[in-house]
């Protein structure tokens, strides 16, 4: 396993703070203000979405790294955080009312198997929340993102910044119930039938 810079928590908390002050907190806001009941915060990482969830959510955390888990059991003590991967959740079916993914599913190995593990672990009806940067819709920008993707990929640990997520999700046989786009930026609602 490479250990890029988003593993490395300290750095990724400063850039984290950086990029949310300049407009990425209003979406990270959007993401966590729309969990309700049984949530999995997937990828949690250093735990920046767990302070955000509603009253009453009974959150659970998953990270697939060690490294980040002390800092989300600070950020939220109380929530338990599992070390797991995406691809193989380790939790029943339907356990969970909401499904959240910040910056997630771009760094997933196998993207359709940590799709169909969060169905499966998602009641029906219940809501995926997803927030994430994809593949550029201008085939000149998404060439230059498949030409950097390789050494992006190392540098981060894992983050494949030439994805289409949107496209992916639907695939899982999800149904899209909101989208905001902004450049190579994505929230995405959508509900498992």
């Amino acid at each position: 396993m490479t250990r890029g810079v988003e593993q490395i928590p300290w750095l990724y908390d400063a850039w984290m703070s950086l990029v949310e002050r300049l407009g990425f907190g209003r979406w990270r806001a959007w993401l966590a203000r729309g969990a309700a009941g049984r949530t999995l915060d997937l990828g949690s990482g250093t735990g920046r979405n767990l302070p955000l969830l509603p009253a009453g959510t009974a959150a659970v955390a998953v990270e697939p790294y060690p490294w980040p888990i002390e800092r989300a059991r600070r950020r939220a003590p109380g929530v338990p955080v599992v070390l797991a991967r995406a691809e193989a959740l380790p939790f029943r079916d339907g356990a969970f009312d909401c499904v959240l993914g910040g910056l997630v599913l771009c760094s997933v190995e196998d993207p359709p198997a940590a799709l169909a593990e969060i169905r499966r672990v998602l009641r029906p009806g219940g809501a995926l929340r997803v927030l994430e940067h994809v593949r550029d819709e201008r085939p000149w920008a998404a060439a230059v993102q498949d030409a950097l993707q390789p050494a992006w990929t190392r540098f981060t640990g894992g983050c494949h910044p030439n994805r289409d997520t949107e496209r992916a999700i639907s695939d899982a046989g999800f149904r899209v119930v909101e989208r905001r786009a902004q450049g190579v930026m994505r929230r995405v609602a959508a509900t498992r039938p």
